[in-house]
This record gives structure tokens, C-alpha cells and sequence, in this order.
């Protein structure tokens, strides 16, 4: 694929790969519920954990990721010529916003966390490699998936950054990094609140499935 044509398709791709609700699938078929009826009403891996337990949590963490993964890998192979890495990169943030606001349940979804790490790792896996220790610090010291989440995102952004005026890395890693970064920031906005509150939900702290709102 050439030309804007080919690019405009393989965002769209990118797009539908996001969208596809793995949360809510994986919710359906092994609890016979709607993520998007209990706990934080998100589809992701965080609500899925509480919800559905570790193990399940585990499976829904791994598909979003690859969901992020295989939206910059497809528009890598499939596309030729010199804006290949700005078109691949535009791809992993269109899955990105699909697992946001999926088409296929109403513009609903989850946070972006992990479509966002699976864009990065295929984008630049150095900084995946700086950002993810650091993340994991967060959630092993303070047990708050939420604040790793935030410290990710941001992380991403200066690392890429870093990388690339160094030279060991390009700029399209930034230009995802800093907008899909932005967006699993703003998804946030609610879990920052209940930090500075000090009321945010700890790992290892069971869903009420009831419908409870916090994540």
C-alpha cells in the first residue's frame, strides 16, 4: 500500500483491531457478565482482574496488548515508503482510541494502558524496557495500577523523546508516545482524583459486582 489511500486504510484497520471488546467478550463467556455493568464499568484488564479474577485479568491484559502490537506491525509490513514509521505509529494510536471508544459497543471501552504498551513495544522497545521497571516499582511499592498506569504514560513521552534527540531513536515513537499518552491521562482523570483523595482501589482488592464505580 502507497500514498494516502493505503495509509488512511491501515489507520482504519488499526481503528477496528482496537475496537475488537476483548474484556467483554472474556467477561461474557467465563462470568456471564458486562464489564461495563460492574466495577469501574471499563473493559480492560484492571476491571476484568477484579472482576473476573487474576488469571482472566492476565489473558485480557495480553490480547489488548497485542491488539496494539498488531495494529503498527500490520501498517509496518503493509505499507511502503518514506512515512511508513508516521503511518505505523498512526495505526497503533487508532487501536488505541478503538479500545477506547470501540465501534462495535457503543463508543464505550477501557483506559488504553495496554494497547498503548503493545503500539510502544513495536514502536520502540527501548523505551518500553526504560519505562516498565519503573511502572513496576509503582505497582509492587504502592500496589496502585492506576498511578503505574499514569507514570507509564508519562515516562513513554520523555523517554522517547530523550531517544530520539539523542539519536538512538525516531520521532514517530514520540508523536505516539505523546498522543496516546495524552489520551490514557485524560482516561484517568477520575483515578487521579481518588489518589489525591487517598480512596483509589489497591491490587488485590476484590470488585464489589454490584456495580460499583471505583476501579
Amino acid at each position: 500500500m502507497t500514498g494516502p489511500p493505503g495509509a488512511g486504510a491501515l489507520i482504519l484497520a488499526g481503528y477496528l483491531l482496537g475496537s475488537m471488546p476483548v474484556g467483554l467478550l472474556v467477561g461474557r463467556a467465563v462470568g456471564g457478565l458486562d464489564l461495563r455493568d460492574v466495577g469501574s464499568r471499563r473493559t480492560g484488564a484492571t476491571n476484568a482482574m477484579r472482576t473476573l479474577g487474576s488469571g482472566w485479568g492476565a489473558a485480557v491484559l495480553l490480547l489488548d496488548l497485542l491488539k496494539g502490537l498488531s495494529a503498527v506491525l500490520l501498517a509496518r509490513i503493509a505499507y511502503d515508503g518514506p512515512a511508513a514509521e508516521w503511518v505505523a505509529a498512526a495505526a497503533g494510536l487508532a487501536a488505541v482510541i478503538g479500545h477506547n471508544w470501540s465501534v462495535f459497543i457503543r463508543f464505550t471501552g477501557g483506559r488504553g494502558v495496554a494497547t498503548t504498551g503493545g503500539g510502544l513495544l513495536a514502536l520502540s522497545p527501548l523505551a518500553v524496557a526504560a519505562v516498565l521497571p519503573a511502572m513496576l516499582l509503582v505497582v509492587w511499592r504502592w500496589r496502585y495500577v492506576s498511578a503505574a498506569s499514569l507514570v507509564g504514560a508519562a515516562g513513554a513521552m520523555l523517554v522517547t523523546a530523550g531517544l530520539a534527540l539523542s539519536g538512538v531513536g525516531g520521532w514517530p515513537p514520540v508523536g505516539y508516545a505523546l498522543a496516546a499518552g495524552a489520551i490514557v491521562i485524560g482516561s484517568h482523570t477520575d483515578n487521579i482524583s481518588r489518589l489525591r483523595a487517598g480512596t483509589e482501589r489497591r491490587i488485590g482488592e476484590k470488585e464489589v459486582m454490584r456495580g460499583h464505580v471505583q476501579r
